[in-house]
């Protein structure tokens, strides 16, 4: 059914829940992860002092990523899960269902932060992924006293 499993992962608490989720589906399936942390860098126009630094920004960015996926591929070694780690660039949700499709996972799991009735409205990362994702998608929300 989910043979590969898709898990975005920022380092976030609501991140890590859905990753913690999304490992334990993998192991109770016999299924392997992909980790993806997407760096997403502010768009044009950018302050002059911002782009000199873009390539430091970016180094930054990229090692945080690197450190943030190993706590994916320890929780995966942890429960016996295949995982391979991949950082992309631009925007996080359309990296996220872009990955998915590219690389023929069967599902994304991720975390969703409680944002209030407001944010509710508003949406994020992962509602946007809900919406426009091909693969089904299954979110694991932070409860407000989780905070």
């Amino acid at each position: 059914m989910y043979d590969e499993i898709l898990i975005p992962y920022d380092g976030s608490d609501e991140a890590r829940k859905g990753a913690r989720h999304g490992v334990e589906l993998a192991a109770a399936l016999g299924s392997a992860v992909h980790a993806l942390y997407v760096i997403d860098l502010p768009g044009a126009p950018r302050a002059m002092a911002l782009r000199d630094d873009e390539d430091e920004m970016r180094e930054r960015y990229r090692e945080y990523g690197e450190e943030v996926l190993e706590e994916v591929a320890n929780m995966a070694a942890e429960h016996g899960v295949d995982c391979s780690a991949t950082i992309r660039s631009g925007s996080v949700s359309e990296e996220i269902v872009d990955y998915a499709d590219e690389a023929g996972t069967n599902a994304i799991v991720m975390g969703s932060a409680y944002r209030g009735k407001l944010g509710n409205i508003l949406g994020g990362a992962a509602d946007r992924v809900v919406r426009s994702a091909t693969v089904p998608v299954i979110t694991h929300r932070m409860r407000v006293d989780e905070i």
